[in-house]
């Protein structure tokens, strides 16, 4: 079995077939979801889908491109959406230099936000990170000094530096189709020296379909091809790939249920 650790089932580009899209990743060995909150006036629809299927839980919170327009004064709307029993973790937040849709002030309250409700709920943060290493490992080394909070870094795309710092901090890093792209010799050079107790796999779906799938619109199902690739990568079976990786996760997400 394997898990998307990370997805969104909430958006239109599966509303038509969301059923055939969960049929065709069960059939891929695919046995859960985490579908992944991007904002607050959204999440009705995210946590419909939570409860729509067994085998499928949720975030709750605010992507960074959204922090201006849905700025957070601190972690209790979070925390209030967390009671939910499909709600097991917070994010994505972050940080996005890349874009910079939203000022960097503003992601950094809103990340700050996010963090308090991790430590506070005892809940994982779910981190999105791009062009923004610095100030990402600043922030949650100074968060983390406050008192700890577990956390995962989804589709990391980062520096060496970024993941030994993740893991210092006790974080997950998450794998996703860009490591199985032509030109990302780099990221799976640093991949091989992460530990594969700390490894998780999803696919951000429908983005960032891997290698071989590229131009299509990405779902879960397509996973097993970044699982393929780490199991290779990491010079363990698929079988062992997709045994410890779905143990990460629900030792990382312990309100989800197997």
């Amino acid at each position: 079995m394997l898990v998307d650790s990370h997805c969104h089932l909430d958006f239109p580009d599966f509303a038509s077939e969301l059923d055939a899209v969960l049929e065709r990743a069960r059939a891929e060995g695919i046995g859960h979801f985490l579908t992944i909150g991007t904002g607050m006036r959204r999440f009705d629809g995210v946590r419909a889908v939570a409860e729509h299927a067994a085998d499928v839980d949720c975030t709750v919170g605010v992507h960074p491109h959204e922090a201006q327009v849905e700025p957070l004064s601190g972690p209790e709307p979070l925390l209030k959406e967390s009671k939910h029993k499909k709600v097991v973790g917070f994010g994505e937040s972050g940080l996005d230099y890349y874009y910079d849709h939203s000022p960097r002030e503003a992601q950094i309250a809103n990340f700050r936000a996010h963090i308090a409700a991790a430590r506070s709920a005892g809940l994982p943060l779910v981190v999105h990170t791009r062009d923004a290493e610095d100030d990402t490992i600043a922030i949650l080394s100074e968060e983390h000094a406050k008192g700890a909070f577990s956390g995962v870094i989804h589709c990391f795309t980062g520096t060496t530096r970024l993941a030994r710092a993740a893991l210092e901090l006790g974080f997950y890093i998450s794998v996703s189709g860009i490591a199985t792209f032509k030109k990302a010799e780099d990221l799976r050079a640093t991949l091989k020296g992460v530990p594969l107790e700390r490894l998780l796999v999803e696919t951000d779906a429908p983005y960032l379909a891997p290698q071989g799938k590229r131009g299509k619109r990405n779902e879960p199902a397509f996973v097993v091809h970044t699982a393929a690739m780490l199991a290779e990568l990491k010079g363990v079976t698929p079988e062992q790939l997709a045994e410890t990786t779905t143990d990460n996760f629900f030792r990382l997400f312990t309100k989800a249920r197997r």
